[in-house]
């Protein structure tokens, strides 16, 4: 007997492991050939599940199961261009910063040769910005068109 009074038995014990709902004891063994190992570790892998037989539980009775691609070269462009465009911010600022100084402690003779100069710099990053803006309709152009063929 055990401290409230019952048998040894597991039906009223309130210590040990409560039972599951359904266990699982049935196991199936599967053997693969190399090439068939590695078409299933590919297919695991771009899956995202955590376990191989969780995977394979789930490939087997059909359930849907998402692959996950993420795209490097769109990651890494993104990332680019978003550090082109800080740098392009900051120009902005030192633009302004250059022309205040130029009208405070520079004769208008001089100062608008330097503006000049600076304006001819403006324009060719002004040219840049347009080259880059075409280029990023043609990298999403051609990211639609893989998106549709896939």
């Amino acid at each position: 007997m055990n401290r409230n009074g019952k048998g040894n038995g597991a039906e009223g014990s309130k210590w040990g492991r409560h039972p599951k709902e359904s266990r699982k004891s049935h196991c199936v063994m599967v053997r693969f050939d190399n090439e068939e190992w590695l078409k299933f570790l590919s297919m695991h892998e771009k899956s995202g599940v955590y376990a191989r037989a969780v995977f394979l539980k789930a490939h087997f009775f059909r359930q849907p199961f998402r692959v996950l691609v993420t795209d490097r070269t769109l990651l890494d462009y993104c990332t680019k261009l978003s550090a082109f465009h800080a740098q392009y911010r900051m120009v902005g600022n030192n633009y302004n910063q250059v022309v205040r100084e130029l009208r405070c402690h520079f004769s208008e003779k001089k100062a608008m040769a330097l503006l000049y100069r600076l304006e001819k710099c403006t324009g060719e990053l002004a040219a840049l910005t347009q080259q880059v803006m075409e280029l990023s309709r043609e990298f999403w152009q051609k990211l639609s068109e893989k998106e549709e063929k896939s």
